[in-house]
């Protein structure tokens, strides 16, 4: 761990409570516990919100968990987040399209919420456990989803929802994605990442974000 310390990492560390038996005051315990570890924000259920959160980049998820909701649906849930406070958008694709190799119709997708957005930044999750096992070819699936993901205008692409039995971020996954697009699109990794080893990881593979429950848990792996 000694090239990396607690506060760089904590600087790409969305502490993420999505549980649906989330309550209140879970909601505000997450946000204080965000505040105390010094993480860059906090990632929340669309219906916690508003919330106040100082300090933290606001983010909640739309299309979540399964993607297998209309585009316009979606469209409609970013807009109604960033309305309410949400400064970064986390969009599930319907991922049966790039199962397909129908990569127009995830930009497409990806299109019609960017435009909902506003001034929120996009990410978009595109499952990539679940592609790498069920696509035909899957790290072509996950290359040229995350290059429609780029065409569609979104600013970062993300591994997973950390709810698909597939698993979460793995460092094949990054290593893929980080190679498919261009510099202007990030990569957050999301989904299962429990130790400061494996958030080092999927840092040095490619990794700009990071997406975290157990943050207190992986951040205590690094030194000060």
């Amino acid at each position: 761990m000694s090239a990396l310390r607690r506060a760089a990492v904590a600087a790409m560390v969305e502490h993420t409570l999505l549980k649906p038996e989330a309550l209140p005051e879970h909601v505000a315990a997450a946000v204080a516990q965000a505040q105390s570890l010094g993480v860059l924000g906090v990632c929340l259920s669309p219906s916690a919100l508003p919330v106040s959160a100082p300090g933290l980049v606001l983010v909640t998820v739309v299309g979540f968990p399964s993607g297998r909701h209309h585009a316009a649906i979606k469209a409609a849930e970013a807009a109604l987040a960033a309305s309410q406070g949400a400064r970064e958008i986390d969009m599930v694709i319907d991922f049966s399209n790039s199962l397909l190799g129908d990569y127009e119709a995830v930009e497409r997708e990806v299109s019609t919420v960017r435009a909902a957005c506003g001034d929120a930044k996009l990410k978009v999750i595109i499952e990539s456990e679940a592609l790498l096992v069920l696509a035909s070819d899957g790290a072509k699936a996950v290359a040229e989803t995350s290059r429609a993901v780029e065409r569609g205008g979104a600013e970062f692409v993300k591994t997973s929802t950390g709810f698909h039995p597939a698993g979460g971020a793995s460092v094949t996954a990054v290593s893929l994605m980080s190679a498919a697009v261009s510099s202007r699109v990030q990569i957050k990794a999301s989904g299962g990442i429990r130790t400061g080893e494996q958030a080092r990881a999927l840092i040095e593979a490619g990794a700009h974000r990071l997406g975290l429950s157990g943050s207190k848990d992986v951040l205590a792996d690094f030194p000060v």
